[in-house]
């Protein structure tokens, strides 16, 4: 006799791997302002760890990691932004995530939470007084009564 395992296909348990992911967003903050990012690029979240400079690399991109022998370029998101420096503490973390098929890691202040944010509670970037910064938006995610700001990892870690 099958049991219910037995009549689901591998290839149906990885299309309900994909969907768990849809909506889902890693929140993490940077300064006073709490981000996300879709939970389909992160790969994981480790500690800090050293980072070995790399040499006429932009002020933002502090060098590289070793991740169990895989060589990872560290990318601080509070420079980024054009913020001040701050010393990392304990809740300091490197979120790792995986664009253009390469892994890079984005240095945050501290993770937040895996937040549910459907597709229809996310509006675009209000056209008032558009920034610099802002070209790293993808969108404004409402989430209860509040407001998180979504980034588009791509133009963050590429966009130059």
């Amino acid at each position: 006799m099958l049991d219910e395992h037995d009549f689901f296909s591998t290839e149906f348990e990885d299309e309900d791997d994909e969907d768990t992911q849809k909506d889902k967003y890693l929140s993490f903050f940077v300064g006073s302002e709490e981000y996300a990012v879709a939970i389909r690029h992160v790969i994981e979240v480790i500690g800090m760890q050293k980072i070995t400079p790399v040499p006429e690399m932009p002020d933002h991109v502090k060098g590289v990691i070793n991740l169990r022998g895989q060589v990872i370029p560290v990318t601080d998101v509070r420079t980024r932004f054009g913020l001040e420096v701050k010393v990392y503490t304990e809740r300091t973390c490197i979120v790792v995530v995986m664009v253009r098929d390469s892994l890079v890691g984005l240095v945050v202040d501290s993770v937040s939470d895996v937040l549910d944010i459907p597709q229809e509670r996310i509006d675009p970037v209000p056209r008032v007084n558009q920034r610099e910064g802002n070209r790293y938006i993808e969108g404004m995610g409402k989430v209860a009564d509040d407001v998180k700001i979504i980034l588009d990892v791509q133009r963050l870690l590429f966009d130059e």
